[in-house]
């Protein structure tokens, strides 16, 4: 049997816990600011702990610590507190959405100290806890082998075409990279489906899209999860999606992909274009909207569109 500590325990978090300890013998300790989040993953038979310290003491040596926080300052701050806590051997596992260059100052930090660093690109959402979570891995060899046999329950059971549901990537930062790239291909397939079905909803056709989702999984060159995922999102919200606002969020490694594809001068049109597109749906083109028809009014005399309260 196992042992690992779990920081941050919101919808992927709680989920991992819960998958361990389905799965497994192994022993969980949890922390979380949300009392009410320890308390469930104690129900699920981890074993709750009062503070980042508690957590800590409550772990034997060499520890393995696994952080599930929001990027940025959240992840940041958590573990320069760890660090502070842990000893010389243990590791700390960031499973969030950090920036690889983040991880890479991260982990020569922590090297300083002895501690070792993994960060573990996850995909897989709220479907992880049934079907298991796609891992890509960055980090020093041996403390991914201690790593190794909670990432073989958390991650999907391997097949003879496809191998493990999780793979080592190389050192530190290159499991975040490869997920950045991920994501930003996720961006340019999204898209793609969106304009497709958005065409639908102008034709003169009266088309079931739940339909046409559904069928295109039945050999269609086009199935995918994603696909398979368009057909729920129909199904549960109606053929209109009339409920929805037309906003699409970015969680920033798009965003990355993007940037690094620029530093590196390649080219990555498609991916581009579906990021411009989230910020479109944001509003951050509306004043671009307002100079075109205001010069197409200048020069051609066109009429443009005034607000009521104009």
């Amino acid at each position: 049997m196992a042992q690992i500590g779990f920081i941050g325990l919101g919808k992927m978090g709680g989920n991992m816990v819960a998958r361990i300890k389905r799965d497994s013998e192994h022993e969980v300790v949890t922390f979380d600011f949300d009392a009410g989040a320890i308390d469930n993953t104690v129900k699920k038979g981890a074993v709750g702990a009062k503070s980042l310290a508690d957590l800590v003491k409550k772990l034997e040596a060499p520890r393995l610590v696994w952080i599930m926080v929001p990027a940025g300052d959240p992840t940041q701050q958590t573990v320069d507190k760890l660090a502070k806590l842990l000893d010389k051997g243990d590791t700390i596992i960031d499973g969030g959405n950090s920036k690889w260059t983040d991880d890479m100052a991260r982990g020569k930090e922590l090297r300083k100290l002895g501690i070792n660093y993994v960060d573990v690109g996850t995909s897989g959402g709220v479907w992880g806890l049934e079907v298991g979570y796609c891992m890509m891995v960055g980090g020093p060899n041996p403390a991914i082998r201690r790593l190794k046999p909670f990432l073989d329950i958390l991650a999907p059971p391997p097949d003879e075409e496809h191998g493990p549901g999780w793979g080592h990537m190389g050192p530190t930062g290159a499991g975040h990279y490869v997920k950045m790239v991920h994501n930003g291909i996720e961006y340019g397939m999204m898209q793609s489906y969106a304009e497709g079905f958005n065409l639908f909803d102008a034709s003169e056709f009266k088309l079931d899209n739940a339909k046409i989702a559904h069928l295109w999984m039945r050999g269609s060159v086009v199935r995918s999860w994603l696909c398979e995922l368009a057909a729920r999102a129909f199904e549960l919200e109606g053929n209109d999606l009339e409920a929805l606002e037309p906003v699409v969020a970015e969680s920033g490694e798009g965003r990355w992909t993007v940037e690094d594809a620029v530093e590196k001068r390649i080219p990555m049109p498609v991916i581009t274009a579906a990021l411009y597109e989230r910020y479109q749906s944001q509003g951050r083109g509306d004043f671009a909207a307002k100079v075109n028809a205001a010069l197409r009014n200048q020069f051609g005399g066109h009429a443009v569109q005034r607000r009521a309260d104009g």
